[in-house]
């Protein structure tokens, strides 16, 4: 009974999501066609998330470890173990942002919107692709755009979760633009919506999101790359309460 209940909840939880998104439409199409509305865009993205959340039961509880500066332009690194990691980060943000992910949500019909215009696609096999949208991402950032990415790359399949090496783009780019990094812990998520709906469905609950001090990047080069990402995988595990992968740089039998 139990189960049938959390995919009862997984299919309400969709349904609204697709309602306000499609309910929300004619304005996220509008705003998507002047680059000079993309803040625009995103304030009707965060609504989407908040109203689909909210009606399904799931609340987002955010605990700051200091006050931030939401005038300052952040790479926001964040786990990602749940497509509700989204949501999340949509309500999380108070200035400007895009996400950079993999070019499969361009085939999404509730992502590709965004993926063809304020958001940055990447097809991670061809170095080609990826060299053009981490330019894109250096172009939105000087604008003043906060990039959200998780640089997981993934979410793994394991249950419960682990947390799987970081890939070296975002600390890079931090580096060479002297951007802060914004470190997100997601502590549970996954177990009010883990990304296998079909086995485990969703549930009402409340997610509890960390967000870190910010990363100072300004001072740091190339050289530090490893170290900068190494340190942000400690400072977003360290909230967590799950284990690393074992092939992480960052792994130790103690984690």
């Amino acid at each position: 009974m139990k189960q049938i209940l959390k995919q009862l909840h997984l299919y309400f939880y969709h349904f609204m999501v697709v309602l306000f998104y499609f309910l929300l439409y004619p304005w996220l199409y509008g705003y998507s066609r002047n680059q000079r509305s993309y803040h625009k865009l995103n304030k009707i993205r965060k609504w989407n998330a908040q109203l689909a959340c909210f009606f399904s039961g799931i609340r987002y509880e955010y605990q700051f470890k200091e006050k931030i500066d939401w005038s300052k332009t952040y790479i926001v690194c964040a786990n990602h173990s749940s497509n509700i990691d989204i949501m999340a980060m949509n309500i999380l943000m108070k200035n400007n942002f895009f996400y950079m992910g993999k070019d499969e949500l361009l085939d999404n019909p509730l992502t590709a919107l965004y993926f063809k215009t304020i958001d940055v696609p990447v097809k991670r096999e061809s170095k080609i692709s990826s060299y053009k949208a981490f330019k894109k991402a250096e172009e939105r950032l000087q604008e003043g755009m906060s990039l959200i990415i998780f640089p997981e790359g993934k979410i793994g399949d394991e249950y419960p979760p682990l947390l799987h090496p970081f890939k070296n783009g975002p600390f890079k780019l931090a580096i060479s633009l002297g951007v802060p990094i914004l470190p997100v812990s997601i502590v549970n998520n996954w177990e009010i919506l883990w990304d296998d709906g079909k086995r485990y469905g969703s549930k009402p609950g409340k997610c509890q999101v960390i967000v870190h001090e910010p990363v100072y990047t300004a001072s740091l080069s190339e050289k530090d790359e490893e170290n900068l990402k190494n340190n942000v995988f400690e400072i977003v595990h360290s909230a967590l309460n799950y284990k690393v992968y074992k092939d992480s740089l960052a792994y130790s039998d103690e984690n």
